[in-house]
């Protein structure tokens, strides 16, 4: 059974919103309805739908700015505009920008229902691979709509042979990541060569890569087969290529193009077919501009480049990362330990993780061998970060930075519960639906589960408890 494609509606027109609910829920589809574009960006912060479709004027922010926003943020989520006569020059404009399409108003329902088919038949991930739909990326634990959006990207692109470059700070799971893309293509039965190009010494990298042959130098005391050919029909992972040596990159380079490896001592070149994934922690276009690295191949290398985001802009996954790291820790260390206490998981949610993923899995680590009782309490967590656990930032100050953020993180860090995000935020919860009803969030919407279908009248019953 196929999982209905989840759809945004954004339009401040009730009548219109409950009538085009309807129809598509009855078309199949698990449909989100809004009044404005700014109750529509509150959505997005919490989950990715399949498609938006929007009103291009509505009250406050409108539909063409809430359409910029969602292509600075992501980019391949489809978005058809509904318009007036008087505003189809806009709309035109718009969709040479990039927007699916736009219908003008009164449309004609079998034309909406064509148009959807045809945006999330071009905008879905090719077949899953054997293992159910997940199996590709079940090492990869998130519910982050901005690791959504990676992750969305990564599976359009695995059906293809595009060369990838994946960048992100070190300890993001650059190397989970292009697995997880070789997991999801055609070449997935054949192997998966991972290669740290920053950890082999220069004067054996050329050798790890392409093979010599007996007597190419001093000790090859025979032929020894390059991991590059040994991932013939495969995927061959480059990590850390900014630090290969620029004589290197001209000979990695030759191969990409003839598709042929020259053994190190050898006259014959030999037919290689895999697939190069790539990786770095290093800005290349500075490397290229101070000549550290070639601009053909990182040009060869760079069809398609995915940007993992470190573990502070996806704090909503720290508290999953850190209890399946623990689960899976205490097997092996065999620890009675299962959890941690609420104090010290709000520690680990709130601290800020320079080295990311990997620095987690060590502090988790670091807890879990010297636990004592089921829950890991906090003086455990401040020890393993050496470092004063940062507190839920007040209300206040929060206020003059960025309000709506905050609020988002709290009803992320509680799942949705008001009371205790209310509680964090040292306020009623009287107020607190206040302040949600003006930013334009539902706190349904950060429950864990499925989107699931709901009309224009949901922010009637925000309103309705705050009143109460």
């Amino acid at each position: 059974m196929t999982t209905p494609a989840s759809i945004l509606l954004v339009d401040d027109d009730a009548d219109l919103l409950r009538l085009m609910t309807m129809r598509l829920t009855a078309a199949g589809h698990a449909v989100q309805a809004v009044s404005s574009a700014e109750a529509a960006l509150a959505h997005l912060a919490v989950r990715l739908p399949s498609l938006i479709i929007t009103d291009v004027r509505l009250p406050g922010l409108d539909g063409l700015a809430l359409f910029d926003e969602v292509r600075a943020s992501h980019p391949s989520l489809p978005v058809i505009l509904l318009t007036a006569h008087g505003n189809i020059p806009d709309a035109v404009e718009a969709t040479t920008r990039g927007a699916h399409a736009y219908l003008t108003k009164p449309f004609d329902g079998k034309e909406l229902l064509a148009k959807i088919n045809q945006a999330l038949v071009v905008n879905a991930p090719g077949p899953a691979p054997a293992g159910g739909d997940g199996a590709w990326r079940s090492e990869i634990i998130s519910r982050s709509p901005r690791m959504a959006e990676v992750l969305s990207e990564a599976r359009l692109v695995a059906a293809t042979d595009a060369s990838v470059l994946i960048t992100g700070d070190s300890g993001t799971g650059k190397e989970l990541l292009a697995r997880a893309i070789h997991k999801a293509s055609p070449r997935a039965a054949k192997p998966f060569i991972a290669v740290n190009c920053g950890a082999i010494p220069e004067a054996l990298l050329e050798s790890e890569l392409f093979g010599h042959v007996k007597g190419a130098f001093t000790g090859a005391q025979g032929h020894r087969q390059g991991l590059i050919p040994a991932a013939q029909g495969g995927t061959v992972f480059l990590d850390e290529i900014g630090d290969m040596p620029l004589a290197l990159q001209v000979k990695l380079l030759r191969v990409l193009q003839e598709r042929m490896v020259r053994p190190v001592g050898s006259n014959e070149a030999l037919p290689v077919d895999v697939r190069v994934l790539s990786a770095t922690h290093r800005d290349l276009e500075l490397a290229m501009a101070e000549g550290q690295f070639r601009p053909d191949l990182y040009y060869r290398l760079n069809v398609v480049k995915l940007r993992l985001p470190p573990l502070s802009e996806r704090r909503e996954d720290i508290a999953l990362l850190a209890q399946h790291f623990l689960t899976t820790l205490a097997g092996r260390h065999r620890k009675p330990v299962r959890g941690f206490a609420p104090d010290a998981l709000e520690a680990l949610v709130t601290a800020p993780w320079p080295g990311n993923a990997r620095q987690l899995y060590n502090v988790v680590e670091q807890v879990c061998v010297l636990a004592t009782a089921p829950l890991v309490p906090l003086a455990q967590v401040q020890r393993a970060l050496q470092m004063p656990a940062a507190d839920v930032l007040n209300y206040q100050h929060a206020k003059q930075r960025f309000e709506r953020e905050y609020l988002n993180q709290l009803l992320k860090l509680t799942s949705g519960h008001v009371a205790e995000a209310a509680r964090l935020a040292d306020r009623n919860r009287t107020e607190f639906y206040r302040l949600m009803q003006k930013h334009g969030l539902d706190p349904q919407l950060f429950r864990t589960g499925p989107l699931t279908a709901a009309s224009a009248s949901g922010d009637k019953k925000l309103s309705d408890e705050s009143s109460t």
